[in-house]
């Protein structure tokens, strides 16, 4: 195997953060798991020593619990190579199904908790690592390149993401060596547990079958969407940390990848039919 490293991973509990968490103790890595329960993660504690494996309750809205993560991953391993941003939440349903409450609450964890994990690796990487650098490797989704009915809300939190990344690596030193990835993955069959993946009710307006809400509804609760394998999702996830020049966005599944491509197309297309809207609106 590749030169065994320190990775440091949020929302550990279940999903990719789950199945990184495996498949990286596996190869010898060693792994800072985070999570809100950590006796959900019992069983690999038993399993794999301390001097792999070490556990951290965290709650990404806190910023103090992040900060407190880092700095025991430091105290335990002395770096962090690699920051798998994973923690996150889904909340589907017609813009106008799903409430406040919901939507900010999934905004304090899928950006905001993103945000704070994303600037805490960076100054990490760059003032604690000797010698410094690291991958930055943030979980979106191919519903964070288009978005669609029913998803308004959880593909908002993902397009900030993106776009907030974009923007922090465009900033970076390149003497820092620090690489940031957004991983782009279509529907894989993670088995997202009820406290991570809800569906609003839905709003009368919307009830008609033949709306694409409805839909999306009843596709979504399909287990048959979800034929990408997440163990072999998490494989392609540890390979690309270890690019020397990877990608800014790395969409994987086919359906991510036609969403990537229908995006492109839509926009070139977009550009060449009316460009000539932009000759004169200049001083």
């Amino acid at each position: 195997m590749a030169e065994s490293k320190v990775w440091l991973i949020t929302g550990a509990s279940s999903g990719f953060g789950r199945s990184m968490t495996e498949l990286l103790l596996r190869q010898g890595h060693k792994v800072v798991a985070t999570l809100r329960k950590p006796e959900v993660l019992s069983d690999l504690v038993h399993q794999y020593p301390a001097t792999q494996l070490l556990v951290v309750k965290v709650d990404v809205t806190q910023s103090a619990d992040i900060t407190s993560a880092f700095a025991k991953a430091h105290a335990v391993f002395g770096r962090i190579d690699v920051v798998f941003n994973n923690a996150g939440q889904m909340v589907t349903g017609e813009v106008e199904a799903v409430v406040e409450a919901d939507a900010r609450g999934m905004f304090d964890i899928n950006f905001w908790g993103a945000a704070q994990v994303s600037k805490e690796a960076v100054r990490f990487f760059r003032e604690v690592n000797q010698p410094r650098g690291g991958r930055l490797l943030q979980i979106s989704s191919g519903l964070g390149l288009i978005s669609s009915a029913g998803c308004g809300f959880y593909s908002a939190s993902k397009f900030a993401l993106e776009g907030l990344s974009e923007a922090l690596a465009n900033e970076l030193d390149p003497v820092w060596d620090i690489k940031i990835i957004i991983l782009e993955p279509g529907p894989f069959r993670t088995g997202l547990s009820q406290a991570i993946s809800r569906m609003a009710p839905v709003h009368p307006a919307y009830a008609d079958p033949s709306l694409p809400g409805s839909q999306f509804r009843a596709v979504f609760q399909q287990e048959f969407i979800y034929d990408g394998n997440p163990e072999k999702a998490c494989v392609a996830f540890e390979k690309a940390s270890r690019m020397e020049d990877p990608p800014i966005r790395l969409p994987l599944h086919r359906r991510a990848l036609g969403m990537a491509s229908g995006k492109g197309k839509s926009l070139l297309e977009a550009v060449e039919k009316y460009a000539e809207w932009s000759e004169d609106l200049y001083f």
